[in-house]
């Protein structure tokens, strides 16, 4: 398995900084993605890291039948294109069926299995035949050291290119916990690691009819993670978290995505830093 993956014109893994994969977690209208996607790059040129557009255009596993999903493959997609072709950004988007992997793999630069299907292999496998780069979240119900048997289905489809993604394990009923030596584990598997700030504080079902989440743990959690050390940070980001159609209660506020981007760089460089001094 590659050490470092290019999503798109971003590079994930060493040497690169630290990278960051942000945006609503799901497409809720065409404007609304481009006013998110705008916002989110140009904090990003402005900052100088790399940015990769994560929405998805399907949420499959909503709490509630009530609950909204996303505009679907066909409109999502399209969406998707046309915010790549506007603004120069890498996609990133969920994959829910073997179906879903060719039309995705056509405008997504990274696939990424949804943390309760990281265990369906003929998905799994699919998304690495694709060609892409698979972005795979750690199930809530998973050791850390369970990923590498995930790896290894990756790299029997011919896939070599796979990031791995903490976002949190289950603590008793509607509740997560972050173990950060989880970080050190999954990086000894040779895939980059990503961290996942904002479904590591969620609620899972945590409202009933819908998952909640405590918003302010999520800085936190990031600077602690860029600390051990990750290749890159996912946070679901919205301008009205309160209005959000999903994830809304562990979304970060838009106006506090430049304030974290900045201490958590500060961090990573710290780190790097600090290594090479030891080394």
């Amino acid at each position: 398995m590659k050490r470092t993956v290019h999503i798109g014109s971003v590079c994930v893994g060493p040497p690169a900084p630290l990278a960051w994969i942000a945006g609503p977690c799901v497409l809720e209208s065409p404007d609304h993605a481009r006013a998110m996607a705008r916002a989110l790059a140009q904090a990003a040129q402005r900052l100088g890291v790399g940015l990769i557009f994560k929405a998805s255009y399907d949420k499959a596993n909503r709490t509630s039948i009530r609950s909204y999903r996303g505009p679907g493959l066909k409109e999502g997609l399209a969406i998707l294109a046309s915010i790549k072709q506007e603004f120069a950004l890498p996609i990133l988007t969920d994959v829910h069926s073997v179906e879903q992997v060719g039309p995705a793999s056509e405008v997504a630069d990274c696939l990424q299995i949804p943390a309760f299907l990281c265990r369906q292999t003929d998905l799994v496998q699919a998304a690495a035949r694709s060609g892409r780069p698979v972005n795979v979240k750690k199930g809530q119900f998973l050791a850390p050291w369970d990923v590498e048997p995930i790896l290894e289905k990756i790299a029997a489809a011919g896939g070599q290119e796979a990031l791995v993604t903490e976002r949190g394990s289950s603590f008793g009923y509607n509740r997560l916990v972050v173990d950060m030596a989880s970080l050190v584990v999954l990086r000894g598997f040779g895939a980059p690691v990503v961290f996942d700030a904002t479904h590591s504080v969620q609620l899972p079902g945590g409202q009933g009819s819908a998952s909640g989440g405590k918003r302010q743990f999520v800085a936190p959690l990031a600077r602690a993670a860029a600390a051990v050390g990750v290749d890159a940070l996912f946070v679901e980001a919205h301008d009205n978290p309160q209005a959000a159609l999903s994830d809304g209660p562990n979304a970060l506020a838009l106006q506090d995505f430049e304030p974290l981007v900045r201490s958590v760089m500060a961090i990573d460089k710290a780190r790097r830093e600090g290594l090479r001094t030891e080394n």
